[in-house]
């Protein structure tokens, strides 16, 4: 008789992450930049550890535009945005247009949702 080894919840959380983070993509048309912009529901830690210290620094507006650029992705999963596209990003897009792009992409991470986001 064969014994089944039961998992550590260590190897049940990792098994959670990656059924989650290789999953379907969600897709949202920003309609104004006539561009699909692909996401997943979760990401790394790491990624949203970048993201919450800039909000803890009070920087909210480099954080929302850093969550667009470590998120938002082709329809191949390759990142739409390199780290250099930051400073355009923050100078040179339309606010409203970039926040409910965010709101879209963010939706699993806050209390925005997507409907919220397009009333504004």
């Amino acid at each position: 008789m064969t014994e089944v080894r039961k998992q550590s919840p260590v190897e049940k959380i990792a098994a959670h992450y990656k059924s989650a983070i290789s999953g379907d993509m969600k897709m949202y048309h920003v309609k104004d930049w006539n561009l699909d912009i692909y996401y997943r529901t979760t990401y790394p830690f790491k990624d949203e550890a970048r993201i919450l210290e800039l909000q803890t620094a009070g920087k909210t507006v480099e954080a929302l535009v850093e969550s667009l650029i470590v998120k938002a992705r082709d329809k191949e999963g390759k990142r739409l945005f390199t780290d250099a596209d930051k400073f355009s990003l923050m100078h040179e897009a339309d606010p409203a247009v970039l926040i409910k792009a965010c709101a879209a992409i963010n939706t699993g991470a806050t209390s925005v949702t997507l409907d919220e986001a397009e009333k504004k």
